[in-house]
């Protein structure tokens, strides 16, 4: 199938928050350490006090020009991806990533839609490069820090947050890395699962004694279906459905057979999670990027772009593999870019 649009990566690199061990450090967020390690993370990173999502993404970003042989002037759009909370209110992260790199006058562009954000990304690029001829480099960050005031990295879900950013240079025509297709489905019914309660517009403040860090994702969950637990069954069962489906119908998009995926790339979940999801899609376990979770912790929407980048310093993948970088956000979304290496 020809795409509307032939764009590849020329270069992916990334920056961390410094590597702590979860054994180590499960007891400074939670009075049930146990309960963090059963999800089979090995280490996490988290930034240093002082650092901010911006100082992570310029990090990357530098690198990632650096090893294109680009100048940050060269780029025809930067597009910053922020799966968390923004350093300031009206505000916007991706001039602020433009300044950093001593950038005038080149748009960007802030993706928000949580964990999405940087594999949605890929669509909306094509977007700009289908309408946009002028528009032949573009700089991709995606970036994840853990707002400590709003959710508690090892409490507010079964992933164990961490903070990193990865950085992308794409190009128009280039041959390796190339984008074939994004799908992405969307139940509005659950919009709310993930959602902090105080700071927006609607509860500025915390009453006293709360706080966003009381937040459960699974709590919320259970109370939305009733504690019912046959129609929690029936939501499990319909995450694990809904992203087959959706990498099935990035495939049909791109002309295709799911069987011709080399590596599925998801969330970087706990580990039982990502062993059924390999099963929904039918892929084997060790070709996902669970052992690269486990060491990671999950970056938000820079989750697939951080792993792809490790899997091909790794020499994981080899020319012509086809890669799935999927994942379900809050939203909620459920959605896959199809890349050939």
């Amino acid at each position: 199938m020809t795409v509307p649009v032939d764009f590849g990566v020329v270069a992916l690199a990334t920056a961390f928050g410094e590597r702590r061990d979860v054994a180590g450090a499960a007891a400074d967020y939670v009075d049930d350490p146990e309960r963090v390690l059963q999800w089979g993370y090995r280490s996490f990173h988290e930034a240093p006090e002082g650092t901010t999502p911006t100082d992570l993404a310029v990090r990357a970003a530098e690198r990632a020009l650096k090893r294109a042989g680009c100048g940050a002037d060269e780029v025809d759009l930067i597009v910053l991806a922020d799966s968390d909370v923004p350093e300031h209110l009206y505000w916007d992260g991706s001039t602020a990533l433009a300044r950093a790199l001593g950038v005038r006058g080149t748009p960007t562009l802030l993706l928000t839609q949580a964990c999405a954000s940087g594999v949605m990304a890929f669509e909306t690029v094509a977007g700009a490069m289908l309408v946009r001829p002028d528009v032949g480099t573009v700089l991709l960050v995606a970036v994840n820090q853990v707002s400590g005031a709003h959710r508690n990295r090892m409490r507010t879900s079964t992933c164990l947050v961490s903070d990193g950013a990865v950085a992308a240079v794409l190009r128009r025509g280039h041959g390796r890395l190339r984008w074939l297709a994004t799908e992405q489905h969307t139940e509005p019914e659950y919009a709310d699962f993930y959602r902090a309660e105080y700071g927006g517009s609607r509860v500025p403040f915390p009453p006293p004694g709360r706080s966003n860090t009381d937040l459960s994702v699974p709590q919320r969950v259970q109370e939305h279906f009733g504690r019912d637990p046959v129609k929690l069954l029936g939501f499990i069962d319909e995450l694990y459905a809904r992203l087959a489906s959706v990498v099935a119908r990035a495939c049909r998009r791109a002309g295709t057979d799911p069987q011709r995926i080399a590596r599925l790339v998801y969330l970087n979940d706990n580990q039982q999670t990502i062993r059924e999801v390999a099963r929904a899609v039918g892929i084997p376990a060790e070709r996902t990027n669970a052992a690269l979770a486990a060491d990671l912790g999950h970056m938000g929407g820079a989750d697939q772009l951080v792993c792809l980048d490790a899997h091909l310093t790794r020499g994981e993948l080899a020319d012509g593999d086809l890669v799935a970088l999927a994942g379900v956000s809050a939203g909620m979304h459920w959605f896959c870019t199809l890349i050939a290496v």
